[in-house]
């Protein structure tokens, strides 16, 4: 007798949305952690220890040109960060949409919805109708903007896309995220300050989804559910103060965050796999969210996996750092390229950021 659970997971199976392609892009400009060590004076003992730590070897970021006598980059305005936002957001934005939307076989004019991420600048009108003044999208394209949920945003845009192009066959979603972490860089000697700058890069990932087809040219993943998980007491665990000394807005990250994420990551996955009728021996692919090494690390004992299922979010990490709401989709982007999935395997999405939440998602190639 066929359950509840395997009628449902098959009735999601034929109108699950699909991720035809994933394209991710960077600043043109990398820089070692020593190097943005020296750039920005990162001075203070428990900062210059993490930047030592092996898991990023170097970071894609916009930094004006040193100062020849000092060596370091000039403290910059809000205006100027403001503008470096819209800059280099239109720029690695645009080239990540072009790589995700050529990769599907498709232009900006085929785009239905597109649905845009970021928690590092703020525009009025939003990043959406910025991408699509100048990126050829349709006059009739559906816009929407997700604007300061975080690093686990990108699963809070894919949710309501996903349900979209569900409605809509034969109609195409656009997820972009699009992150100018170094756009919010506040530079002192504190530590505050300075965990945050050791850790996070700029980069944008973007991911065209559309109900079915067969645009790839391996097993396409397909996006079957979704389950959340709020951590209410953990609210100011990760979160963006005014700081009314510097004009600017600075970020806090709690020491105790990765091991609170850790902790408590099995609780969403166990839901959303049980509803699905799978165990977690089913999951074959895991891509998580580059949160850092300590969360990596972390994630990956609470669940009880081996250093291979963490692979791809520890190499995204090492190249670019923390690139916030995209760093799952460049993670998925590289297990695509692998070809390591066959037709049938599962795999899980998992995304972290501030709320606390948790965010996952169910996919089969």
């Amino acid at each position: 007798m066929v359950s509840d659970a395997e009628i449902r997971a098959a009735d999601k199976t034929e109108i699950a949305a699909t991720i035809a392609s994933v394209g991710s892009a960077f600043p043109p400009d990398s820089y070692s952690q020593d190097e943005v060590g020296a750039l920005l004076g990162l001075r203070h003992r428990a900062v210059r220890k993490l930047l030592g730590a092996p898991h990023i070897r170097k970071r894609h970021l916009y930094l004006p040109p040193p100062d020849p006598i000092t060596g370091r980059v000039p403290d910059e305005s809000p205006a100027q960060l403001q503008a470096k936002f819209r800059r280099g957001a239109l720029e690695i934005g645009g080239q990540a949409i072009e790589k995700a939307l050529s990769g599907a076989g498709l232009t900006a004019a085929d785009v239905d919805h597109l649905v845009c991420v970021t928690s590092t600048g703020f525009l009025v009108p939003g990043l959406s109708s910025l991408f699509s003044r100048e990126l050829g999208f349709s006059a009739r394209l559906l816009r929407s903007d997700i604007v300061g949920m975080g690093c686990n945003a990108g699963l809070n845009g894919m949710n309501p896309l996903v349900q979209w192009v569900r409605t809509h066959p034969g109609r195409v979603g656009l997820l972009v995220c699009c992150e100018i972490n170094s756009a919010m860089y506040v530079v002192d000697n504190t530590p505050r300050t300075g965990i945050v700058n050791s850790l996070f890069g700029d980069g944008a990932a973007s991911a065209v989804l559309v109900a079915g087809g067969d645009r790839a040219a391996g097993p396409e993943p397909r996006v079957l559910d979704f389950e959340s998980f709020c951590l209410p007491d953990q609210w100011a665990a990760m979160r963006f103060d005014w700081d009314a000394g510097a004009g600017k807005w600075s970020f806090f990250l709690d020491r105790a965050i990765p091991y609170v994420i850790g902790f408590n990551v099995r609780e969403p996955l166990s839901r959303l796999l049980e509803r699905n009728g799978l165990g977690f021996g089913a999951i074959r692919h895991w891509v998580f969210h580059t949160g850092g090494g300590a969360v990596i690390d972390s994630v990956k004992v609470s669940l009880g996996l081996e250093e291979r299922d963490v692979r791809h979010t520890r190499s995204v990490l090492r190249d670019y750092g923390n690139i916030s709401s995209g760093s799952f989709l460049v993670s998925l982007e590289r297990l695509m390229a692998e070809g390591s999935a066959s037709p049938g395997d599962h795999g899980v999405l998992v995304t972290m950021g501030p709320g606390a939440q948790i965010e996952t998602a169910l996919i089969q190639f």
